[in-house]
């Protein structure tokens, strides 16, 4: 059920990226059993759902929006979003935004700070795409800080 989910990828038995889902597709999220949804969309994305919060707790799964603007991800949301990952590890998490490409570049930067192969990482993202200029710039960036840290 959840392939139908717009550019869904399991990443580990925890941890999944996706586009957007349909308010009807957070009913399959939760029955695959995930607890938690992390949402990287701003609000004004395409196809955003304007009672996501209330449809994912419907379902009995926690809600978080970290609303990450596409031109200009910064630092502080990528530090809510391994707070969050940190916060609820054990738990089975889906993060998504409105293409799965804010959201497979942070898991790829997790992923790689958590120790995880960069080539695996970057495995999982290149699925879903090659990041932009803006995007790559945040990577390395944030890669540089890590380990200037």
């Amino acid at each position: 059920m959840l392939e139908h989910v717009f550019n869904y990828l399991p990443i580990s038995e925890t941890l999944a990226t996706a586009g957007q889902p349909s308010t009807e597709q957070f009913a399959d999220i939760r029955q695959a059993g995930f607890e938690v949804v992390i949402n990287l969309a701003m609000p004004t994305s395409s196809n955003a759902l304007l009672d996501e919060r209330s449809v994912v707790e419907t379902h009995g799964m926690i809600y978080y929006s970290i609303p990450v603007l596409w031109e200009q991800p910064t630092q502080a949301d990528f530090q809510k979003f391994q707070a969050l990952l940190a916060a609820h590890a054990g738990q089975k998490v889906l993060v998504h935004c409105a293409m799965n490409m804010r959201v497979s570049t942070f898991v790829y930067l997790h992923r790689h700070l958590q120790g995880v192969s960069p080539v695996e990482a970057k495995a999982a993202m290149t699925k879903i795409w090659q990041p932009n200029e803006t995007l790559q710039r945040f990577i390395d960036d944030t890669l540089a800080q890590s380990t200037s840290a």
